[in-house]
């Protein structure tokens, strides 16, 4: 008895459907190889740090788990109070070292969260350049010892801040994301479904560009159930306001916002996202998300090379390529405005 595979090439004489389906990015590298073994690193033990390093844990995604930090003792605190949950948890290694980097050697997935806090009055530009000496001193320690990973960068400005990992790594671009609007657009799916009272996994939308204030809903691709609700609004003549819409976007802009305001910072929302996305890495599963990749050539954006959120299909060697969602005029001028605001404050880097 044969055993029978799926094939991409339903096409006409044979099309490989998913090389139209998907436009790859620039400067990319094949995936490494094979390995049984997963192991994450993630740096920053703060609040968002902990929140994925436990997340990723509880999910038995990973063999072994590093983490970093610059404050030794705060550090160990953290790593015994994971080790000593040992007994509930799947069978995991987990390291700690403030200075010694070798303890991240081998990684697959680097998960980047460190970031320099902003001093009042502080200007967004300076705290830039803090962070991009920070990134100076960290990132080229975590290429030396896992030169084949996936760096994945969270700490904000998270768009800007995955260019300056890309341009310091000296990585590939499809194995430099950011986490981008994937937990901006878990937000916006949310706020759909509670709104059309249906559940959140049964809603496909998403949020793309800056994450940050110039971030983009993408309202004509939106379909619950399968069902474009746009178009499917307009041929039963239902009528919507377009300031409902730009409401609930402004909520999902706003919510990391309120959710400090409350509790002082985030943390679990960002730890399901990063796990999230995590799994799709590790375990290749080829799912789309909206993450920050190099957006050179996508959508008219060519004014130089920049990161920002578009939906992404992810894999084992990173980013396998951009789907090819189609966007109005209006989303498209929308997004090329996201990626002129990033790039001003890029070009004041000197990278």
């Amino acid at each position: 008895m044969h055993k029978t595979y799926s094939s991409s090439s339903l096409g006409p004489g044979g099309l490989d459907l998913s090389q139209a389906f998907f436009r790859p990015i620039h400067n990319t590298a094949p995936p490494s190889s094979t390995n049984r073994q997963a192991k994450i690193t993630v740096v920053g033990a703060g609040n968002v740090g902990m929140a994925i390093a436990q997340t990723v844990l509880t999910q038995d995604l990973v063999d072994e788990i590093a983490l970093i930090d610059a404050k030794p003792e705060k550090l160990r605190g953290e790593m015994l109070d994971l080790q000593h949950a040992a007994a509930f948890l799947p069978r995991t290694t987990i390291l700690a070292s403030s200075s010694d980097y070798a303890i991240t050697s081998g990684s697959n997935l680097i998960v980047i969260t460190a970031g320099a806090r902003q001093i009042p009055g502080e200007s967004r530009l300076n705290l830039l350049h803090r962070n991009v000496a920070l990134f100076r001193s960290i990132i080229p320690e975590l290429a030396k010892h896992s030169p084949d990973a996936i760096l994945m960068v969270v700490s904000n400005p998270v768009d800007i801040l995955t260019y300056v990992a890309w341009k310091i790594s000296g990585f590939p671009s499809n194995r430099v994301i950011g986490s981008g609007t994937n937990l901006d657009s878990s937000r916006f799916r949310f706020l759909l479904a509670d709104h059309l009272e249906v559940n959140a996994q049964d809603v496909q939308a998403y949020v793309v560009g800056e994450h940050g204030d110039s971030s983009v809903a993408l309202w004509s691709s939106i379909s619950v159930g399968g069902v474009p609700i746009l178009s499917f609004l307009e041929r039963q003549q239902i009528p919507y306001e377009e300031e409902m819409l730009e409401n609930i976007h402004r909520t999902v802009v706003e919510g990391a916002y309120e959710v400090i305001n409350l509790k002082g910072y985030t943390s679990w929302a960002i730890g399901y996202s990063v796990a999230s996305l995590a799994r799709t890495l590790l375990r290749d599963q080829r799912r789309i998300h909206p993450v920050s990749v190099l957006a050179k050539g996508f959508y008219g954006i060519d004014g130089g090379d920049v990161f920002l959120s578009l939906p992404a299909q992810l894999g084992r060697g990173g980013v396998v390529g951009v789907t090819n969602v189609h966007l109005t005029d209006e989303e498209v001028q929308r997004l090329r405005a996201s990626a002129e605001t990033i790039l001003e404050l890029q070009s004041q880097l000197g990278l």
